[in-house]
This record gives C-alpha cells, structure tokens and sequence, in this order.
C-alpha cells in the first residue's frame, strides 16, 4: 500500500462513528476473552500471527500473562542465578532464601522452566501482553506485522486484536536469540506436532515437583517407601498412617490414638517410639530408583533434640512421643540435601481408655550453602499482605505479635495466636493470681498479655529488615503497670490489652500495597485486693485495624477531538434550491446572480 493510500485509511478511520472506533478493554484476570479459532496459538497464551486482519494503533488492551523467558541457573556454590534481570522486583517472594511455592519469579527457586515444576503462577510472578482491539467487521484485510487474532467478547461480538509489544506492560518480556546451545530445548517447549513417530518411552523425571511425595529407604528392608505425616479422620480426629508428606509443602497435623491396653503398647507400638521416626533414610531425588541402595542419593536424618525409648514404670509410660518436627532443606531441583528431626515427649498414666494427641510438623527451607544468617519470612513485598503475620520488633529481634491463647480447660496456654495483618481478633483466658506482691504481679500479668518478646516496634512494610531501624515505627504505649492511690491493700492489675494498628494503600490504584501508619496500645485495669489473691481473673487481648486510605479523586475521560469537517463549497447552492417556497414567491435574486456569474466565467474562457 502506498503512502497516498495509508492516508486516505486513516482519514477514513477517523471518520468512523465514535461507537466504532479502536475500544481498549482490560481483563482483570489476566487472561484474553474467548476466541473464536482463527490460528495456533503458542503454549504461553500468545496468539500466532494471523494475515486476515489489519493493523492499528498502538494502546494499552487486553492483559494476558505468559511464562517468564527461561534462563540458565548458575550451579551451585557459584552464587545465585539472575533468572529474572528485567524484573526489579518479585511480588511473591515472600521468604528470603527459599523457594516460594507457585512464586515463578523467585530468583531462590533455580528452576529453568517454572511451570515444569509448578502447578501455576502467582500473579504478577509472569509477564504481561497487551492487546488492542477494534470490531472486526471494519477489517478487510490485513498487513500487521504484530501477531492478531479475532476474539469473542463477552457481548458475543468478533472483535480483531492485535498483539502490541508495549513496554510498559511487557515489563517480564526479554528478546530470546536462538542458536545452536538452546535449539534443542526451544524446540522440545514450542515444537508443534509432526507427523514423524515418537515410540520413545518417557524419561522419569530426575527432581521432585511441588507437592510430589517423598520417597524414603529402609536399608534394613531393602524397601523403598514414602515419608509418612500422619492425620486426622473422623469427628474424633483418629489417626491415619497412609497420609503422605509434599515436597515444598510445610504442613502441620495433630491426630489423636486411643489405646485398650497400654501397658502392652507402651514399648510395642513403634507410633510411641521415636525411633520410628529417623531409622531410615531420605532419597535425595526421586531419579535412580533401579539402585536406591546407592549412597550418592540418599540422605540420611539426623537428631536435632534427644529422645529416649518408652519405658513402662509402675503404672506410667514413660518418653512416649506426642510431637515431632522434620525440618528439611531443599535445593531446587537439585533435591533434598538435609534432613533433621525433633521430638516431644511426655509420660500417660496406664488406664482404660486412655488417650494421646501428637503433632506432626513438616517445614521446608532453603539450604544454606554459607552460614550468613538471612532475615525471617516477608509478610509482602514490600506492601502487607492480607492475613500474613504482623511483623513487630524487641530490641535487635524480630518477630511477629501474638494474642492470648487457652489451653483446653480455659487457663492461658505458654502457646498464642498470630496476629494476621488486616483481620481483626480477639481472645482471652484464665490466669491465677499468685500470692506474691503487687509489682511482681503486674510485671507477670503484662508479660502473658504481651507474651514473652515485648513489642517496641512494628514494621511499617512487610519486608522490613531488622537490621535498618528506618523500615519501623514505634508503637505508642504507656506503662502497663500503675500504682494504687489512697490504698495502700489495694493492687492495680492490667486485665485487657487492645492494640490499634492504623494502615492505609500507598502507591498506584492498579498496584496498592499496603503499610501500617502507626500503632499504639491501650490497657484496662481492675483493682484487686490482697484477700483475692490465689483466685482467677480473666485476660483480654485483642487487635484492632483501622484503614485510612484517602482514595484519590476518580479520573476524568479523555479529552474527545472535535474533527471538523471541510468546507462544503456547494452550500450555497443547497440552501438556494431548498427553499422552494420562497422562489416562488419572487426571491429568485441569488439564482439570477449565480447564474450570471457562470456566464461570465464560460465567456472569459471562449
């Protein structure tokens, strides 16, 4: 087409109804509406370019996400990999030095394809397209070097897309050269279909996936087996032994076990002894399976605490197991490299009937390849998440602020609940007042409220680090212990401790992220007498949070541009020959003067 041409197709776009032009639309979930099936379409969601539609403009359109360019990881020792160098920033890596589940642009994961391993990607961990649309019936032909296709709206009309490399929202997108090292595997991830026959058996894969089972090996049995976490069933939370542990999942299970006769079950039932528990090995990775006797693959499980054998003793059972913590560090697809244990132990007395609860908690970390401390998990990066723990600082220590927690019969447990940012709570329990003097009471009294760690601080972002006090903010308080006036038998005790946490959305309205403004605590007290010590009062604690987000005024539309029309040269003589009834009334004058006036112009040229 040449450039007379180009012109005269804009100008006629441009004439279009204003119910016809170019129309963005955005799609919130990151996906592009129903197509009606006009082409291939590539493995990542992107659209193969189509030769039947015109192109246009570019604007921002339809969002849809892709996978991240793959990249080679750098081995281990050698530092970490820059998977991602575009990327300034990865929403989702929440846990510095790990691998975050589902989190495709966490730099700690060392994966060279994400979705290989991943059942999905969390948003904003993928990079973004954009797409610019215009009905489809004003297209007649097209000669777009961009990639297009015709979509189906939610209306049901056809509408032609076309696939703009915007940067601003391809910000993930990075140019891929192909050449003779990457061929082969470009072409296993984007091949097409051939006709050439592939009676290959399918090689099983050398690492494990998220949420795969964990293989295990017993030297003793020659037998390979998975590592067991077991559960709860039933109403009576029974415990079932079949439930198995997944790779990168930390979990935690409490079941309980009902025993008829413990006396015979107390040095018999291997759920009691901890021995059970690390008397076999992990496999490193799942690969090799034909000789799991080899030791190159096998990891073996090491004690992190002491535990002794049960013991029956008169009427007790002694070192029975009631809990058991597996921490396991993994390395990317390089599999598992270490694996620790830990137990809990108490005594149950022999009788009918008699009851055990044990927990089961698996975590997984990253493997520490230098003893460099690394900081504690994100609660965001760098807004709070909702429903992710309040990150609160003591001094130099970082931790996450905790409310008041009851064991089963009401008295405040040495456990407590976490609080999550941007959800209210509230919980209580027993204390007994010991018979001690008022200030070593109150000092107890406002060590359970607050628990063992004070808080001072409260982290303003979810990924403040402990080290630069700049990311925290003071929490307001006043002092948790008063003194009784005109009493001198009377003692003021904290009995309620409510914490108000001020937060509000900083940032782009397409983007928020969330921030804590300030903090502050306020108690309430009750006056007790010294008769009354050695009974029970009840504490309250619970958490407040107040948005005050002042939300910017709504955008104004765009500006339309009033195109005006040419001068029309023959509106004169429309207006002349539409008043009809006038002529006939006598005013024929201007068509007389016109007419003269064509006279004279054909005479000065004969």
């Amino acid at each position: 087409m040449t450039t007379p041409q180009l012109e005269l197709l804009w100008v006629y776009f441009l004439m279009l109804p204003e119910g016809a032009r170019l129309q963005p639309s955005f799609s919130p979930s990151g996906t592009v509406p129903t197509s009606s099936v006009l082409g291939p379409v590539t493995e990542g969601g992107t659209p193969q370019p189509s030769w039947e539609n015109a192109t246009l403009g570019e604007e921002p359109g339809l969002l849809s996400t892709a996978g991240p360019s793959p990249a080679t990881p750098s081995a281990p020792g050698s530092g970490p990999a820059d998977l991602f160098p575009v990327l300034p920033i990865c929403v989702c890596d929440l846990t510095p030095g790990a691998c975050d589940l589902n989190c495709c642009c966490d730099r700690d994961c060392y994966l060279l394809h994400p979705r290989t391993v991943f059942s999905f990607c969390l948003p904003g961990s993928v990079r973004s397209s954009s797409w610019v649309c215009v009905d489809n019936s004003l297209i007649f032909k097209s000669n777009s070097p961009f990639p297009s296709r015709v979509f189906m709206n939610s209306n049901g009309i056809k509408q032609f897309c076309v696939h703009v490399n915007n940067s601003k929202l391809n910000y993930f997108q990075r140019l891929q050269k192909v050449n003779a090292t990457n061929f082969q595997a470009l072409a296993a991830e984007f091949g097409s279909k051939s006709f050439t026959s592939t009676s290959l058996p399918q090689p099983q894969l050398s690492f494990y996936k998220a949420g795969d089972p964990i293989l295990t090996y017993f030297p003793q049995w020659s037998v390979v087996s998975l590592l067991r976490q077991p559960a709860g069933v039933g109403a009576g939370g029974l415990c079932v032994e079949s439930n198995p542990a997944s790779f990168l999942e930390s979990k935690s299970t409490t079941c309980t076990r009902f025993f008829k006769d413990l006396a015979s079950s107390c040095t018999s039932d291997p759920a009691l002894d901890a021995a059970s528990y690390y008397n076999f090995t992990v496999l490193k990775v799942p690969r090799d399976m034909t000789d799991p006797q080899n030791m190159k693959f096998q990891v073996p499980i090491t004690l992190a605490s002491h535990a002794s054998s049960p013991l029956l003793t008169g009427n007790t059972c002694q070192n029975v197991v009631s809990q058991v913590i597996y921490e396991i560090e993994t390395n990317g697809t390089f599999g598992i490299q270490k694996v620790s244990v830990s137990f809990g132990q108490t005594n149950l007395t022999v009788e009918p009937g008699v009851s055990l609860q044990q927990d089961f908690i698996i975590h997984f970390k990253a493997f520490q390849w230098s003893r460099a401390a690394s900081p504690g998990p994100r609660s965001g990066n760098p807004g709070y998440i909702v429903g992710k723990p309040l990150l609160v600082l003591t001094g130099d220590t970082g931790h996450s602020m905790t409310l008041l927690q009851s064991q089963g019969d009401g008295i405040c447990s040495v456990r407590r609940h976490e609080i999550q940012f941007g959800m209210n709570a509230i919980s209580g329990c027993k204390f007994r007042l010991k018979e001690v003097d008022c200030t070593q009471l109150q000092e107890e009294i406002c060590q359970t409220l607050h628990g063992r760690l004070r808080p001072e601080h409260v982290a303003i972002f979810g990924n403040a680090d402990p080290a630069q006090k700049g990311g925290w903010t003071r929490i307001l308080s006043k002092n948790c212990s008063v003194s009784a006036t005109n009493c001198t038998s009377c003692c003021f005790i904290p009995i309620s401790l409510e914490i108000q946490v001020l937060w509000a959305y900083i940032g782009l309205q397409s983007n928020p992220q969330a921030h804590v403004s300030g903090a502050r605590f306020l108690y309430q007290y009750k006056s007790i007498q010294d008769s009354q010590k050695g009974t029970e009062v009840t504490l309250t604690t619970l958490v407040n949070f107040v948005d005050i987000t002042q939300k910017p005024q709504a955008p104004r539309g765009q500006p339309q541009t009033d195109w005006k029309l040419p001068f029309d040269f023959f509106f004169p003589f429309k207006v002349a020959f539409s008043r009809g009834a006038d002529i006939q009334k006598g005013s024929a004058s201007p068509i007389c003067i016109l007419c003269l006036l064509l006279l004279r112009i054909l005479n000065l040229e004969t």
